[in-house]
């Protein structure tokens, strides 16, 4: 599944519009990663158990706005938007993708 930020694919001809489409994941937190992540923020330096988790969710929700763009019979997503939040004072990571899909010629 093709997708872009863009609202367009280069070289590419969007030859019918299907709609939006949304991907969600949501990832706890856990008290190990927590715990790893409050010793890198007192000694510096970057938090590679968040930004695993948040990798992950990213992969999850991109994979599930694609699937859900296949089943409309699309063949790509544009305009494709990230959000981040958290959830439940912290404790829960949520991702959102959301795109419009596409026929391609």
């Amino acid at each position: 599944m093709l997708t872009s930020t863009t609202p367009t694919i280069a070289g590419r001809e969007i030859t019918e519009t299907l709609g939006v489409v949304t991907g969600e994941a949501i990832v706890g937190a856990n008290i190990f990663r927590d715990l790893l992540a409050g010793i890198t923020d007192i000694v510096g330096g970057r938090s590679r158990a968040y930004e695993s988790a948040l990798r992950d969710a990213r992969e999850i929700a991109l994979k599930e706005m694609g699937e859900e763009a296949h089943a409309m019979g699309g063949n790509a997503v544009v305009g494709v938007d990230l959000d981040y939040e958290t959830l439940g004072s912290g404790s829960m990571l949520m991702v959102t993708a959301t795109g419009t899909a596409v026929r391609l010629a």
